[in-house]
């Protein structure tokens, strides 16, 4: 893609519940912040839109674990734990995405269910940089939407980190991520995935 080529930034899901002390604590997943920082601050000042994704969650859904589904509850909408991280730069200019907020389905992707799609098309997007939390569930579905809606994607390897319920989840997701023809940018997470 050439330079002229116009360009988003796809922040996914950088939420309180997903760092440090939440209730989905994601190892180390305050250590996005800074990298996805310097990015939303390049592409505001080149006039590149930004979008954040955040779940958020209907306090029942089938999603979490007790009332049939996988997670633990997190990112209830209008709770703290939904809220983005307090370090994650803030911008008017930035537009949030909330997904997750169909209590029948999990929304792990930045696209299901959200106009997503539709905003970076009528912004003449072509090419989606994509990073944040985690790696093995809503970055990777959101990569791979993007993909599947034909936009050339960079996955941003030293800006995600992965919940690992199995410990080679993330390595699994960045390969799945490359197979699908995502670009993956920066080799943070190729240490990550041989156990160190």
């Amino acid at each position: 893609m050439s330079e002229s080529t116009k360009k988003a930034l796809i922040v996914v899901d950088v939420q309180n519940d997903f760092c440090p002390g939440g209730s989905l604590a994601v190892a180390q997943g305050d250590e996005v912040v800074a990298p996805l920082n310097r990015l939303i601050k390049e592409f505001l000042d080149r006039g590149e839109p930004v979008y954040k994704t955040r779940d958020w969650h209907p306090a029942q859904t089938k999603h979490f674990a007790v009332y049939g589904g996988t997670w633990p509850v997190h990112c209830v909408q209008d709770t703290a734990g939904a809220e983005f991280h307090p370090d994650l730069l803030d911008d008017p200019r930035i537009t949030v995405i909330s997904k997750g907020t169909d209590e029948a389905a999990d929304g792990y992707s930045g696209f299901d269910g959200t106009n997503l799609g539709q905003l970076l098309r009528d912004e003449g997007v072509e090419e989606v940089w994509v990073g944040g939390l985690a790696t093995d569930y809503c970055v990777k579905q959101t990569v791979l939407d993007a993909v599947r809606q034909g936009f050339e994607v960079k996955a941003l390897a030293d800006a995600m980190r992965a919940v690992n319920v199995k410990p080679d989840d993330g390595a699994n997701a960045v390969e799945e991520m490359r197979q699908a023809g995502a670009e993956i940018v920066g080799d943070k997470i190729k240490a990550a995935g041989t156990g160190q």
